[in-house]
Formats: C-alpha cells, sequence, structure tokens
C-alpha cells in the first residue's frame, strides 16, 4: 500500500502534465451568467457595494485591549516536513505536538484525507479531526484575520495556523505553463516588531522561517485571512476576550465583508479582495451578490490553482442556476487538479441539473474514491437513490 501510495500520486501528477501538453487550459473561463439576466440585476460593483454598506454588515465595537508586547517567541515543535499534498496536517501535527500530542501528520492525514493524490485539506476537515480525535483540546477557525490578532495570540501562549500562499519550486511544476502558485499552511510560534517578522513552522521549506509582516499579510490575503486556534476547554474565555467581536461566526463574517470591500474601494484591480467578497457573501447566502464579485474576480485574473482550495463560485453558481458556468469551472479546476473530491461533487450536481443523473452518479462516486466517506458525495447518492 505504501508503494501504491506513492506511485499514484506520481502517476496522477504525470497525467496532468500530460494532459496539458495536449490541451493547455489557459486562464479560468470567462463567466456565463444567467440569460436572460433579471432587468433589476446591477452592475458587480454597485450590486456588491450596496450591499455591504447595509448597516447590518457594520464592524461592531470591541473591547480596547493592550496592545501585544513587542516580540514573542513559544519555542520550536519538534519540526515534521511535509508528505506530498500535506502541509496542513503536517502544520496541525506540530501545533498540537505544542500541547504535548505524540502522534504525526500521518495519523491526522489517514483520517481527514486518506488519498494521498488529494490535493487539498480544508479547515473544516482539520477542525474536525481535532474534536473528534484529540476531543481533550478545543479549535476555532476564523476570517477576516490581521496582524494585530496573530500577534495577541502568539503572546498569550497560543500558537497560531494561517492558510496562505506560496511558491512552488520549479521542480514541483505541474504543466507547461504552471504559474507555481498554490495554497499552504503554515504554523506561527513567534514574532519581533523590531525585525517586522513572524517566526514560522514551515512544513514545505524548513523550521523556524523568518517571514516579513508584510509578505505574510500578501499571501494571506487569498485565503480572507483564514486563521486556526488551538487550546484547552479552560482557556475558551480567554480566547474569547483576545479575538473581541470575531468570536461570534455571524460577526466575524460581517467584519470580513467590511474589511474585503474596503479593499476593492481602495483598490477596483484586487481580485484577491473580490474573491475574498464573494466568499463572505456565501456565508451570508447572497449568491446573487457573491457571484458578481468572483465574476469581478475573474475578470482580473486569478492563479489556476484557485479552485482547487475554495469553492465558493461552485456553491454561488449552483444556487443561482448558473449551470453552464459551473460546468466550465469544475472542469477547468479538474484539468488542473483532478483529485478534488469537491470539484467532482459540483461538477456531479451541475450534470444532475442538466438532466444527467448517471453522469451525476459517476462524478460522485469518483468523489468518494478520492475521499472514503465523503459525506457530500454519501449525501446526494443517497438524493438519487443511488448506491455508493
Amino acid at each position: 500500500p505504501a508503494v501504491n501510495s506513492r506511485l499514484a500520486w506520481r502517476y496522477e501528477v504525470a497525467k496532468t502534465y500530460a494532459r496539458n501538453v495536449l490541451d493547455p487550459v489557459g486562464g479560468a473561463p470567462t463567466a456565463i451568467p444567467n440569460t436572460p439576466a433579471p432587468a433589476t440585476v446591477a452592475s458587480p460593483t454597485s450590486q456588491v457595494t450596496s450591499a455591504i454598506e447595509a448597516p447590518s454588515t457594520q464592524i461592531p465595537p470591541t473591547a480596547t485591549l493592550s496592545p501585544p508586547p513587542p516580540q514573542a517567541f513559544l519555542g520550536s515543535p519538534p519540526y515534521e516536513k511535509q508528505t506530498p499534498n500535506n502541509c496542513g496536517p503536517a502544520a496541525l501535527s506540530m501545533m498540537l505536538h505544542m500541547f504535548d500530542w505524540t502522534g504525526d501528520q500521518e495519523t491526522i492525514s489517514d483520517v481527514i484525507k486518506p488519498v494521498n493524490g488529494d490535493r487539498n485539506v480544508n479547515p473544516e476537515e482539520m477542525a474536525y479531526w481535532v474534536r473528534n480525535y484529540a476531543g481533550w483540546l478545543r479549535i476555532e477557525y476564523r476570517v477576516g484575520g490581521d496582524i494585530e490578532t496573530l500577534k495577541r495570540l502568539i503572546a498569550a501562549a497560543y500558537p497560531v495556523m494561517i492558510e496562505g500562499t506560496t511558491s512552488l519550486n520549479p521542480d514541483d511544476t505541474g504543466w507547461p505553463d504552471d504559474d507555481l502558485w498554490a495554497a499552504h499552511y503554515l504554523l506561527l510560534t513567534g514574532y519581533d516588531d523590531a525585525t517586522q517578522t513572524f517566526t514560522v513552522q514551515d512544513a514545505y521549506r524548513g523550521p523556524d522561517q523568518k517571514i516579513p509582516y508584510e509578505q505574510l499579510e500578501s499571501e494571506w490575503k487569498p485565503f480572507n485571512y483564514l486563521h486556526l486556534v488551538v487550546y484547552l476547554p479552560e482557556q475558551e474565555a480567554e480566547i474569547q476576550t483576545l479575538v473581541g467581536s470575531n468570536w461570534d461566526q455571524v460577526l466575524n463574517r460581517q467584519n470580513a465583508l467590511v474589511i474585503a470591500q474596503a479593499v476593492t474601494v481602495r483598490d477596483p484591480d484586487d481580485a484577491f479582495a473580490w474573491f475574498n467578497v464573494g466568499s463572505n457573501l456565501v456565508y451570508f447566502e447572497r449568491y446573487d451578490e457573491a457571484n458578481a464579485a468572483y465574476d469581478k474576480a475573474r475578470e482580473i485574473g486569478l492563479p489556476q490553482r484557485m479552485f482547487r482550495y475554495q469553492f465558493g463560485p461552485f456553491i454561488a453558481n449552483f444556487q443561482t442556476n448558473r449551470i453552464d458556468d459551473l460546468l466550465a469551472l469544475t472542469e477547468y479546476a479538474l484539468q488542473r487538479t483532478e483529485m478534488s473530491e469537491e470539484t467532482w461533487l459540483w461538477h456531479g450536481w451541475a450534470r444532475y441539473r442538466q438532466g444527467d443523473s448517471a453522469g451525476a452518479i459517476k462524478d460522485w462516486r469518483k468523489a468518494l474514491s478520492i475521499r472514503p466517506g465523503y459525506e457530500d458525495a454519501l449525501y446526494a447518492l443517497n438524493f438519487v437513490g443511488a448506491a455508493p
């Protein structure tokens, strides 16, 4: 099984490279809106901006906290070099070692990513693992974070995981025109205002790496400033104080929505800010507005692997019946990353909406082959009365 796991991953990489040589994909497809569009639908900019300016999305006041000290360092956990596509479990493993856990990244990935070729681990999956396999601990994740929040948590002795981006090494290229952009989890264990750097445990590049505040913030933006923190149950009150209004998940999303929109006002060509607007609107089930923001992000231009990791555009398309666009976008994503259970799931729902139940069932079973036990795929198969 170990040999098969390694070879299967390499085979998938080689197949993806060959497919893209024969049939280059290029950039993400142009958005295909509903036709005809309702006369009441505003342009993307005015539609999104007017929604965000509603009073319900204003950031509420929070308690004033003392500024964090100018530096803090929590020490270095035992370092783990990630296995392929395993930065999330590796970073989480290092984090848990700081709470006297004794497993390793495979202990985690064997549950939430048992197929080695699965290219993505969502924060929900890691939270699921902690809550079910390290039950003496608690875990929470939020979006819309900032540098001060990271520093405040570290200064209070809480290591923080973030999801950001990295530039892959050239020998990790996946296709001829690869932009080498990929998502990447980091574990933050220290900071220093004097050098304006964080100390991070990077499962791809090495232990105790130094990353400037400005660089980290830039590489964090494409994932809506997502951050995860683990703590003991008796520490929950302190965590609530440290994160303020962002402890409440609805307020957190409102805060993140305002932050992202403010960036689009300052820089209307910031594709990641528009994408974050869309993702926060999906949380509130405001799907038409979310599509407007996502379409703007795609018009500006997004990295090739963006839809390997974030699936809000698939959800918004499905919920607004933009099935042609959902098919085009999921097929683009699958050309770049075939081993993506989430993409196969939504490609299946698009086929189902088009009346192709047999094709949908095939897609959902493919999703299950990548992630055994995938509840969303099991639900879909049960919905149409098909066996897994």
